[in-house]
């Protein structure tokens, strides 16, 4: 019998205590699968006074760095999260030979570049598909299956708690505070929901598809980001009246110029887009590509058991290679394309103002849009009763966000424009 393949956890919370247990629970049935069997030998924790139900309190120490540089390791399963130390600890674990599994996401995010070619050098593997969609296998099909053909836009739905905060405002007509709490109490979003809805986390995640997708390196910051604090009934309303939803989308997509523009905001998506029907905390990610065509990605996004289980299938995989005394591909980025400004990037935008309500006042707001070379697909105007105020709505055509962002600001200037101008972009028309 081959000796057992030697496994470091990292982090034993809600996913980590999952893994552990399938790791300790299903060691034929993973033995079967890989060839050879797993031993968990160590789990590195924060604290040793906290009850850990299944797992082995020998094998717990709180020396991750000891842990991770024993040099006999086969694995480290990376769970705890953050840039650091979980960046150090993983820097440290290739050091000494051991291939790595990750779900950390704001870590890929920031150092996914440094990390492959770390794991390159080593000739170990790195795999993190639980690091943007959960269950949904996302990262190998970009990294893998599609590596022959080329990727023109990746789009999606990649944070299960702003999904489901906007199908309640949709579907039961509450506002995003009352939405919110319904999330935390279920569980779906955190104590402090930042991270969510500001678009943080999905943010990060737009990064690392980003430099999959198209094979160079993408940073966190330079993802242009909005969350949905600011999404309002009326953006439902108005979604609804043009046959759309509201989402918050996570893109990435190849210019014309070979830049990439890479971006988190809410968006009118309308109804005939797959990705509009995505309800409840799921996500979805939608890929375009040059041969494949249109490829969409549907599932349980977050949570213990759909993360656990895409940890573990990236654990068979590196354990399996491990087995043959080999590395899969491990996807380090080979070209330098930049990412361009958010004020590059195209889109078709709804534009809500108010105007005073007298004769010429629509022609004088649409000729604004027409200096700026921007055209009209849909203007709707609704006098508002005693108020001496008219509402008009707008969808344009394709056009830059520098020009949109000059039209507003031209609107908001002018004398029959009540401020402020809100503005949400359109996808799917």
């Amino acid at each position: 019998m081959s000796k057992p393949l030697k496994v470091a956890l990292l982090g034993a919370g809600v996913v980590g205590s999952q893994v552990a247990r399938i790791i300790l629970e299903q060691g034929d049935t993973l033995e079967s699968r890989i060839g050879r069997r797993l031993e968990l030998v160590g789990v590195g924790v924060k604290r040793l006074d906290t009850e850990r139900p299944g797992i082995d309190p020998a094998l717990l120490t709180t020396d991750l760095e000891a842990l991770v540089s024993r040099g006999d390791l086969d694995v480290v399963i990376e769970l705890i999260g953050g840039v650091e130390p979980a960046g150090a600890l993983v820097l440290k674990a290739i050091e000494h030979g051991a291939s790595v599994v990750s779900a950390n996401k704001a870590l890929l995010a920031d150092e996914l570049g440094v990390l492959s070619r770390a794991a390159q050098e080593k000739g170990v593997d790195l795999y993190y598909e639980a690091a943007v969609a959960g269950a949904i296998p996302i990262i190998r099909p970009l990294r893998e299956s599609l590596v022959g053909d080329d990727i023109i836009k990746v789009m999606g739905i990649v944070n299960g708690t702003t999904n489901f905060i906007l199908d309640k405002m949709v579907t039961n007509g509450v506002g995003f505070d009352e939405a919110l709490a319904e999330a935390q109490a279920l569980g779906f979003a955190e104590a402090d929901p930042t991270a969510d809805v500001e678009g943080h986390d999905a943010a990060a995640k737009a990064a690392i598809l980003a430099g999959l997708a198209f094979h160079t390196e993408v940073r966190r910051e330079e993802v242009y980001c909005e969350g949905i604090t600011g999404v309002t009934a009326d953006d439902i309303a108005a979604a609804k009246r043009l046959g759309c939803t509201v989402k918050l989308l996570a893109t990435a997509s190849l210019t014309d110029d070979d830049s990439i523009i890479v971006k988190v905001h809410p968006a009118m998506v309308a109804d005939k887009h797959p990705l509009a029907s995505v309800s409840g905390a799921y996500n979805a990610i939608f890929v375009n590509s040059r041969e494949a065509g249109e490829l969409m990605f549907l599932g349980q996004g977050a949570g213990g058991s759909p993360t656990a289980s895409a940890v573990m299938g990236d654990v068979v995989t590196v354990a399996r290679n491990r087995h043959r005394g080999t590395a899969g591909y491990v996807g380090s980025p080979y070209t330098r394309r930049p990412v361009a400004p958010i004020a590059e990037a195209t889109a078709q935008f709804h534009v809500t103002f108010d105007v005073v309500d007298r004769p010429g006042i629509l022609a004088r707001s649409a000729a604004i849009f027409g200096t700026h070379d921007v055209s009209l697909r849909v203007v709707q105007q609704t006098t508002q009763p005693g108020t001496g105020t008219a509402r008009l709505e707008v969808m344009t055509h394709a056009t830059t966000e520098a020009s949109m962002a000059a039209i507003v600001a031209e609107l908001e200037g002018s004398e029959f424009v009540g401020a402020p101008v809100r503005l949400m972009r359109v996808e799917g028309f």
